[in-house]
């Protein structure tokens, strides 16, 4: 899994079961190997390049998952059956049927000698759908115990049952957002929100964010890159503000967006790299009663990178693994291309 905050390639390499009725999980080994500085700035300027040149930067990103791969592996003694590559999101537009993530899974396939699952998206584009968010299938039968589940990544989305439909969707900007503001400050993430914590909150500026069309529809819905820069930075960017006071209002409008969608007292699962954040947890319990837990860090860090290795299981075994109540698409599918050695 590599998401939009950009920190880093997140593996998983999980054992899944079905015993009564029930898919059981088990981490057997977890790691992220950290982006360098010349991989992030590829990733980065990914959506500028030219046709050429991101066909190439898709192949040998997915040359670089593979050989990340094998690396991973050593010295683990167990048969990895499939790999499942969410891969890196360059655009996403599913307004206008675009979805793209790149990472050759033909390159990962052949170079770890595994059957290979990717691009998990783009079939429910073409079916109608938002593409996203794909992690509610596995919130669903894999977290089942939770009322909620929410993730603090580079977007805020949640996932929970209503009437006996799975309802899914992006809240709002997070981390790509603060990492955006912390490095304007020279850092590359806020450690504990200690940058963000410092400024006043600007009325004027929440009500603005807070006034963005995006929070007023409803679902099914999901939020990309290309929102983040045409619709959520000019608003920063138009105000006079000091950069403190700016980065303070940007915490209490996520934890307003995100509090105003914990409808019920129930118990929310947290997971992300936001989750790590204490000032933004502090500020998000100031608006909803919800039971907040906080699970271990395998969980907190790989969630997603857990959930697509269940996805590719369901696609290998020709089960649905994208529900259209979530996504909005004309039927349930069974997303993602195999990819055999």
């Amino acid at each position: 899994m590599s998401g939009t905050s950009l920190d880093g390639l997140d593996f998983a390499t999980c054992r899944f079961s079905f015993k009564n009725k029930k898919w059981e999980f088990e981490i057997l080994k977890s790691a992220t190997f950290t982006y360098n500085r010349d991989w992030k700035k590829l990733l980065e300027n990914a959506p500028e390049l030219t046709s050429a040149e991101l066909l190439k930067l898709n192949q040998s990103f997915g040359k670089f998952i593979g050989e990340k791969v094998n690396e991973f592996k050593q010295d683990f003694p167990v048969n990895i059956d499939l790999i499942s590559s969410h891969g890196h999101t360059v655009f996403h537009q599913p307004e206008i049927g675009l979805t793209y993530q790149i990472g050759d899974g033909a390159q990962i396939a052949q170079i770890t000698g595994i059957t290979t699952i990717s691009d998990f998206r783009s079939t429910d584009v073409a079916l109608g759908g938002q593409g996203a968010p794909l992690v509610p299938v596995g919130d669903k039968y894999l977290f089942k115990e939770f009322d909620y589940c929410l993730n603090l990544g580079g977007f805020s989305n949640i996932s929970y049952d209503e009437k006996g439909k799975r309802i899914a969707f992006d809240i709002c900007p997070v981390n790509i957002v603060l990492n955006y503001l912390a490095e304007k400050k020279g850092s590359l993430f806020d450690k504990d929100g200690i940058l963000g914590s410092k400024g006043n909150i600007n009325i004027k500026l929440l009500e603005q964010l807070n006034k963005l069309p995006y929070y007023a529809a409803n679902p099914p819905k999901s939020l990309g890159r290309e929102w983040v820069e045409k619709s959520f930075l000019p608003v920063l960017l138009s105000n006079k503000l000091n950069q403190d006071d700016i980065f303070r209002t940007v915490y209490e409008h996520i934890a307003f967006q995100i509090g105003k969608t914990l409808k019920i007292n129930g118990r929310a699962l947290l997971s992300g790299g936001g989750t790590h954040n204490s000032f933004l947890l502090e500020r998000l319990k100031k608006y909803t009663e919800a039971d907040l837990v906080i699970p271990d860090f395998q969980i907190i860090n790989y969630k997603e990178a857990i959930i697509f290795a269940f996805l590719g299981l369901l696609k290998v075994s020709g089960e649905i693994n994208c529900i259209s109540s979530v996504t909005g698409a004309s039927r349930d599918s069974s997303c993602g291309v195999v990819h055999f050695t």
